[in-house]
């Protein structure tokens, strides 16, 4: 496996719409992307451009949603995950296993369309990690 480009820094919000303004009016940010639900993972996203990367705001989607334990915790939100691309997504799952770190589940589909694994934080050094397998650009 090798670590590909920071895709994205994950941001856990109670409200999209409440944290848009913070990129925009007060960070400068310029492309902000239409929100939209993926219920499959219990979130709404919402990507913010930057120059190099994205950061996804990640609002809960229902009472089941995987963030809301972190938002208990966390009640104004904050930095939930990091992205990284990979070029294979189950090889690098294979890998993350044999190398002992513990993978959350199976591939799933993620908000680029892209298949992603999570890696539990107590094996990243207190970083929950994101692998996306790299999405295919247009050049």
């Amino acid at each position: 496996m090798t670590l590909g480009r920071l895709n994205h820094v994950g941001v856990a919000t109670p409200s999209i719409e409440k944290s848009i303004p913070i990129y925009r009016d007060l960070l400068g940010a310029t492309k902000i992307h239409e929100a939209f639900d993926l219920p499959a993972q219990g979130v709404r996203v919402c990507f913010v451009d930057t120059p190099n990367s994205q950061i996804e705001l990640i609002e809960p989607l229902g009472e089941t949603s995987p963030i809301l334990k972190f938002l208990e915790k966390n009640p104004l939100g904050g930095q939930h995950h990091v992205c990284f691309e990979v070029p294979d997504i189950h090889a690098a799952k294979a890998e993350m296993e044999a190398k002992g770190a513990k993978v959350l589940g199976e591939p799933r589909i993620g908000a680029h369309g892209t298949p992603v694994i999570f890696v539990h934080p107590k094996d990243m050094g207190g970083v929950l990690v994101e692998l996306m397998e790299a999405p295919k650009r247009e050049h």
